[in-house]
């Protein structure tokens, strides 16, 4: 792994880039006044609702709620990782990625090359295997066997499926041509070495499915036994280019069929997958031999609204959806639909859809079982809610879980849901409602004219101008947020730090204080607030903002009054607490 990408390079390297022509190299945009439009890229639509903001460097869609600069927008679209996207866009400058000295160091060049002569072995053992397929003296077996499972020639071509020889030196009599190469395919786990040192192939008579990460490239391969004879499937093992909690097997060939991933299928076995795209059904992925994890579902909810995990219909079945349900809550975002499809006793998806056809089987998955009825209905075989006891058990084994859950609309509704069970949805109901009053007993920041009030508070308010347009921070110096760090306002300490990000560098755009705070605690929040409008008009922006300030301070000093008042209530006050409250009257007096 490399080193830390300096803060400094990122912040140039947005600097350097327009994202208007990122995103029109991938999505045709057409001007519409000083900013740009095109119908989202994310989520399918009918009017054009996605924004980019040259001015702010910014995208933002006000129908799913996309947003980002010019990294966020690769990451998203091509598929990518942070470092990924980096380099990728820093190769469209023409520069060289550095690394802070002190961490990791940067990757060599020698490794460099190393990683790229690993990943043209596996193609060209991908292609080897492909060639066994057709050439080798036992491929009729492996021929007949494809033809048993009802696959097609253009299916195993499209699927690059081959056939591993049976001989224990096959690949290794091919690519093992000298003491480096051998050792590098023991590397890649193409071949094993015993305690003897005697070497031999890894995958023998198997049907071979190469699995090809997010970038396509070949990283791991997938061996199906002909006979009965040792494990049904044998999966490369971890090595240093292919890491089986990241991977998906198909999901790089879904993501070509298909820009716009409507619905994506996790299915069980590669069979089924491959079995699936025959009968035109290119949505399906498979875990590589483990269990759907977490770093599986945060990548296919980043790729698409609707996730259907399709299990065998059996315990062992059931088992697996749920250990999924457990991985998917803590990355489950607002806007993302996840379904488990459980099929008959005997049946698969490569047997189902055989027997059933496309849109019968496509008429299932739509029709899949919502998560937060599979949630409930898993919780209530297990508990008996007839008695408090048994509703506790069930509330107690629940809340851990739901608490995890990202989005705020998920969250609630699976609250809720679990509510109805234990008897207690009057309670939830009060505490929405209790809720909803606050929210809308907040004091409007600023009423300008032929604009609407708006409920978003001054702490908001101030964060969000400063978002849009960070010199305000320098502009207005006497507005220091710091000398209300104890305070206790709400959202305090976030208006804070990006004050202060904001006044050292008062020439950032949007897009680079967004990167500044890409991985700080406060990210959540910040998000959700470039989600909101503010109605805010730009000639307005600075009276805003210096208004929002001064009712902050009278906030605080209302706040403190109260608080000394009482205090002398029960006890007499110091003499600095009294020379404080004489302060703060008369200072209040003047406002």
């Amino acid at each position: 792994m490399s080193g830390r990408i300096p803060r400094d390079f990122i912040d140039d390297l947005l600097a350097r880039t327009d994202v208007v022509d990122v995103v029109d190299s991938r999505v045709k945009l057409k001007k519409a006044g000083k900013n740009y439009q095109a119908c989202c890229p994310f989520h399918n639509e009918k009017t054009p609702s996605f924004t980019v903001s040259q001015d702010k460097q910014f995208y933002h869609c006000f129908g799913c709620g996309a947003h980002g600069n010019a990294i966020s927008f690769i990451m998203e679209f091509d598929r990518l990782d942070f470092v990924e996207a980096v380099e990728d866009l820093a190769r469209l400058h023409g520069l060289e990625v550095p690394r802070e000295q002190g961490s990791r160091p940067a990757m060599s060049e020698e490794k460099r090359q190393q990683q790229q002569d690993d990943y043209a072995l596996m193609e060209s053992v991908t292609r080897f295997f492909q060639q066994q397929l057709r050439q080798h003296a036992n491929s009729p077996k492996a021929i007949e066997y494809l033809k048993k499972r009802g696959l097609s020639g253009d299916i195993v071509k499209r699927w690059e499926i081959g056939y591993a020889p049976g001989e224990w030196d096959g690949l290794l009599k091919t690519f093992g041509t000298d003491t480096p190469r051998v050792k590098q395919l023991i590397e890649l786990k193409l071949v094993n070495q015993n305690d003897r040192g005697k070497t031999y192939d890894f995958f023998r008579d198997r049907i071979m499915f190469p699995i090809r990460d997010r970038r396509g490239r070949v990283v791991g391969f997938g061996g199906r036994v002909l006979d009965d004879g040792g494990p049904k499937y044998l999966n490369s093992p971890e090595t240093r280019i292919f890491h089986k909690g990241y991977e998906l097997f198909g999901f790089y060939q879904a993501k070509q069929s298909q820009r716009h991933l409507d619905k994506v299928i996790i299915v069980e076995g590669y069979m089924d997958v491959v079995a699936l795209s025959q009968y035109d059904i290119n949505i399906a992925t498979a875990a590589l031999g483990t269990a759907t994890t977490p770093e599986h579902l945060s990548m296919l909810m980043r790729s698409t609204s609707h996730i259907v995990c399709c299990y065998d219909g059996d315990r062992a079945g059931r088992e697996a959806a749920w250990r999924a349900l457990e991985n998917a809550l803590p990355a489950l975002k607002d806007g993302v639909k996840l379904t488990f499809l459980f099929l008959p006793d005997g049946e698969d998806p490569d047997t189902m859809v055989r027997k059933i056809g496309t849109d019968a089987f496509l008429k299932l998955t739509d029709n899949a079982l919502p998560l937060s009825r599979f949630f409930l209905e898993s919780l209530l075989k297990n508990h008996e809610v007839g008695t408090p006891e048994g509703k506790m058990a069930m509330k107690a084994a629940a809340q851990p879980l739901i608490d995890q859950v990202l989005g705020d609309n998920q969250r609630d509704m699976l609250q809720e849901e679990l509510a109805k069970h234990v008897g207690e949805y009057d309670r939830f109901r009060l505490q929405q409602d209790i809720q909803q009053a606050r929210q809308s007993s907040q004091r409007p920041v600023y009423t300008g004219k032929n604009q609407q009030k708006t409920q978003i508070s001054p702490v908001r308010t101030m964060v969000r101008l400063l978002l849009d347009n960070p010199a305000l921070a320098h502009k207005h110096p006497s507005c220091t947020p710091k000398v209300l760090a104890n305070s206790g306002v709400s959202g305090i300490h976030v208006l804070i730090d990006i004050h202060d990000f904001c006044l050292h560098h008062p020439r950032a755009t949007t897009a680079q204080v967004l990167e500044n705070f890409r991985n700080h605690p406060h990210s959540a929040v910040i998000a959700k607030l470039l989600l909101q409008e503010h109605l805010i008009r730009e000639d307005d922006a600075d009276t805003v903002y210096c208004d929002s300030f001064a009712r902050l301070l009278d906030w605080h000093f209302d706040s403190r009054i109260e608080t000394l008042i009482s205090r002398s209530r029960v006890q007499p006050l110091s003499q600095q607490e009294k020379t404080e409250l004489t302060l703060l009257m008369k200072e209040r007096q003047k406002s």
